[in-house]
């Protein structure tokens, strides 16, 4: 079977000691997370654990019934990147002088749709929101001028089919 990026959902109860065990279930089988994220959820006192990973989908298949297993676990749901409207969030610590001294970071930021958060006498912080490959774009182009520090949220997503998400939230007892 063919390997694909797949999105994991775990909608859990705030508690101590989940997150650490759902990521165990992942790398007790050998398996990379390419990113992970933690946040509350549009309900109260019901968190999202976002995990992205590339495997197949049988496998997924068995780690989503294996996390749906835990105590404090609500619900674990996973999703094609068709499936998602997502993006990530990446930010980049250039030096001041790339910019001062007609070196072209001006022009790569406004090429990428990229934005200034700071300016400090001997760095720049930029931010960019966008796809893995955007934010990947970005960071290559500006290391023709110099980069001194580089961050990404990983993916952070919303499922397209959310009344089904929503109708099973909005059914659970905690």
């Amino acid at each position: 079977m063919m390997e694909k990026e797949f999105t994991i959902t775990v909608f859990t109860e705030n508690k101590t000691g989940v997150m650490a065990r759902v990521i165990g279930i992942v790398t007790r089988r050998s398996i990379n997370m390419e990113a992970i994220s933690a946040s509350k959820s549009s309900m109260k006192g019901i968190h999202k654990i976002t995990i992205v990973i590339e495997n197949t989908e049988e496998l997924v298949k068995k780690i989503v019934a294996q996390i749906d297993k835990q105590i404090d676990v609500l619900k674990t749901f996973y999703f094609s990147n068709d499936d998602l409207v997502y993006q990530e969030l990446a930010l980049y610590k250039i030096p001041t002088s790339s910019v001062n001294y007609g070196n072209n970071a001006e022009e790569i930021i406004r090429k990428h749709n990229a934005r200034i958060l700071t300016v400090e006498s001997d760095y720049i912080v930029i931010e960019k929101t966008g796809h893995r490959y955007e934010t990947d774009n970005l960071l290559e182009d500006l290391r023709k001028t110099g980069v001194y520090e580089f961050v990404r949220s990983g993916k952070i997503c919303v499922a397209k089919p959310m009344e089904v998400l929503n109708n099973y939230l909005n059914n659970i007892k905690i």
